[in-house]
């Protein structure tokens, strides 16, 4: 008697597995590779990406690519999450501590590093001291959060500046807004998540208050008053009636305040965000040396100057903050990459068995860097590689692709520099990646569900009732 067969998947599942299967899944993520291979280097090359919606978008960072591309084939999709959990970048940079002085002068050197590859390269010197900068103002946690980029069109790329505090642009107003000040010095600001909204009166009238909200309002709006603030932000609106009451007493208000830029405010200026103003003291307000509204390019901007806790731009305030928390460092250039893969060579051939075939793989598979870098730069990678290979030999352990020269040089004393935990990172996610990868011998793709429509009308059976 034949055994009765047991249906496991539902009926339209499609089921690969078997070598096609891997041979499968590791051409889809060679095509992975392949869209960001050309973008390695300060020689890379950029990528314009278009979106379902038409946004264009042109970058040669490697993450920011494959955050913005729809993967569909399930092994390159796993690919793409790894590495972005992972946040592996091209460049990133470390030093040891050293004195403000001379450790300002590595910064910049790192910094300048990483923009070489950008956009705002041919303003590179002029970025890499803002950068600097603003990293070097931040307390010993170096929260990232607490750096913004703020985009205004018009201008020259020379026209940016940094400030030493917090700015965003300038919210919706009311009538009445034009009234009130637009600078302060040492104000108190008061954070809230309060709707301070009433409907709005004619001149020469008078409020009459009719329900318990409207009084409440009104009450809310004197205790903001008595409490000291003359700084009043507010992630709800904030109407014309509150506009206007904040005007006669020589408050500033701004209603809809992005959270972001909300919270950016309480951690640099200190206070916190109250939810009602009964609880509003001197305890919860933030201070400040300077507030004022400036004009900048065709947009307004509020500016919040001297905080008592005293990508394009994006990799390389991650480079100057990852040096600052670090003290480990590697030469960069494929230097590192052909160091690596010299040792595992030389180790391979201690190890018996088909292992030594796997770690001369992985050797191998390293040399991907340099060659990578050299060929995005347009020289001869066989010739560049053969003199890397030669020196790592002679014990030329920080030397890789000098791409001003179409050389070898000490990455090392070029300044050419990776943090250690990057690499190690980098090193350690592509390894997992790829045995991930490797070990799936079977993919199931379950069937889309869909759900019956219900009928039209007037498609059913049966006659209509009479009339």
């Amino acid at each position: 008697m034949m055994p009765t067969p047991v249906i496991l998947l539902k009926e339209g599942t499609d089921s690969f597995q078997s070598i096609p299967q891997l041979v499968s899944n590791i051409s889809a993520c060679q095509v992975i590779a392949e869209a960001v291979r050309t973008t390695l280097g300060p020689r890379g090359m950029d990528k314009l990406t278009v979106d379902c919606r038409g946004k264009a978008t042109i970058s040669n960072d490697g993450a920011t690519i494959l955050k913005l591309l729809d993967v569909v084939h399930p092994a390159a999709k796993t690919l793409v999450d790894i590495l972005a959990v992972n946040k592996i970048k091209e460049t990133a940079v470390t030093v040891k501590k050293a004195d403000k002085v001379e450790q300002r002068k590595l910064l910049e050197k790192c910094a300048m590093t990483a923009l070489s590859s950008k956009l705002i390269s041919q303003q590179k010197a002029f970025f890499v001291k803002t950068v600097v900068d603003a990293v070097m103002m931040l307390d010993d946690l170096l929260q990232l959060k607490m750096i913004g980029i703020k985009k205004v069109q018009g201008g020259a790329l020379e026209d940016s500046q940094l400030v030493a505090g917090v700015a965003f642009k300038k919210t919706f107003s009311y009538a009445g807004f034009e009234m009130q000040p637009k600078k302060y010095h040492n104000p108190k600001i008061a954070l809230l998540n309060v709707e301070l909204k009433l409907k709005a009166e004619k001149d020469n009238a008078e409020i009459r208050v009719h329900t318990a909200e409207d009084y409440q309002a009104i009450v809310d709006l004197e205790k903001i008053h008595h409490s000291g603030a003359k700084v009043v932000l507010s992630k709800l609106p904030t109407g014309d009636v509150a506009t206007r009451y904040f005007a006669d007493r020589d408050m500033f208000c701004a209603g809809r305040v992005p959270e972001e830029d909300l919270k950016r405010t309480m951690m640099a200026c200190g206070g916190s965000i109250q939810t009602s103003v009964n609880t509003l003291s001197a305890d919860v307000l933030g201070r400040c040396q300077v507030f004022e509204e400036t004009q900048i390019g065709g947009e307004r901007y509020n500016f919040f100057y001297w905080l008592p806790q005293e990508g394009s731009l994006h990799d390389a305030i991650m480079i100057v903050r990852r040096t600052i928390k670090n003290d480990s460092v590697v030469a960069g250039g494929g230097a590192i990459e052909m160091e690596l893969s010299k040792y595992l060579q030389d180790y391979s051939r201690t190890v018996p068995g088909k292992q030594q075939l796997l770690i001369g793989a992985y050797a191998k598979a390293l040399e991907i860097i340099p060659h990578q870098l050299c060929d995005n730069a347009g020289f001869d990678a066989t010739n560049i590689l053969n003199k890397l290979r030669a020196r790592h030999a002679q014990r030329g352990t920080w030397y890789g692709v000098d791409i001003n020269n179409e050389d070898i040089a000490d990455n090392f004393e070029a300044f050419v520099w990776e943090p250690a935990m990057v690499r190690i990172n980098a090193l350690t996610a592509a390894s997992e990646a790829t045995c991930l990868i490797v070990s799936v011998d079977e993919t199931i793709k379950n069937p889309r569900s869909t759900v019956d429509a219900p009928p039209a009308a007037g498609c059913g059976r049966g006659h209509g009732r009479p009339h």
